[in-house]
């Protein structure tokens, strides 16, 4: 990738506060953007080979959304908790296994993507992400939801296609969830906490593909007292 391309998109990006440069094979994050930082908003680095994010990151203060998705990431520096603007932080298809605590001053985010990378456990340290809607954790190697899920404010967590048999019971506390996908996972019907059903806000219980039949859920206490949220929520988007 020429420095004439990228300088030809920094002109475009100093008028748009917009800077996208995907699918090019980029080793690293481009050191041409530091001349940005006061007006750059939305950056977009998919599919390129980028291993480190650097230090610098942390200087883009008026930063909205930072994407991400496809590159070759491994951690993330501290300095990311700086972006005190940032509500979109999309970093689909790396290799991370942790987040720096530095993502809870993240107070502005309310979409985490993090989807196709290498986490073991649930990232601690989420919950003081008051605006976090979406978090998204499918396709990691995730083995359990802990009960510190409970200080979670996100309305619908994706926990698709890891290796989960154990829920924690304190996720039916989540103040604002309303979607909890857990398909594909390693969960046997006893694992499902019967107080997601009779005791939460979740209306969408997604649990396809796990270890029992999805209709024995019937049996369950609380049943019928899920269905009426999820009744009732289907005909609020019909």
């Amino acid at each position: 990738m020429g420095n004439n391309a990228i300088k030809a998109h920094l002109e475009n990006s100093q008028k748009t506060g917009i800077f996208q440069l995907t699918g090019k094979g980029l080793p690293e994050f481009p050191e041409e953007l530091q001349r940005l930082t006061g007006n750059l908003r939305t950056v977009d680095l998919s599919s390129n080979k980028i291993e480190v994010l650097p230090a610098a990151i942390g200087n883009f203060l008026q930063m909205k959304s930072l994407t991400l998705n496809r590159n070759k990431l491994t951690s993330l520096p501290d300095e990311i908790g700086k972006l005190k603007k940032l509500e979109t932080l999309l970093l689909n298809g790396n290799h991370l296994t942790q987040l720096p605590s530095t993502v809870g001053q993240l107070k502005a985010l309310r979409t985490l993507s993090l989807s196709g990378n290498k986490f073991r456990e649930f990232p601690a340290g989420l919950g003081s992400l008051r605006h976090l809607d979406v978090l998204d954790l499918s396709k990691n190697h995730i083995q359990a939801v802990p009960a510190e899920v409970a200080a979670l404010q996100a309305i619908e967590i994706n926990l698709n296609q890891n290796q989960i048999s154990v829920v924690s019971a304190e996720v039916s506390t989540c103040q604002r969830l309303k979607v909890l996908r857990l398909e594909e996972n390693c969960l046997e019907l006893a694992s499902i906490p019967v107080s997601i059903l009779t005791n939460s806000q979740v209306s969408l219980l997604s649990v396809e593909g796990n270890l029992f039949e999805v209709k024995n859920m019937r049996d369950l206490q609380g049943y019928e007292k899920y269905m009426e949220r999820f009744t009732a929520t289907k005909k609020k988007f019909a």
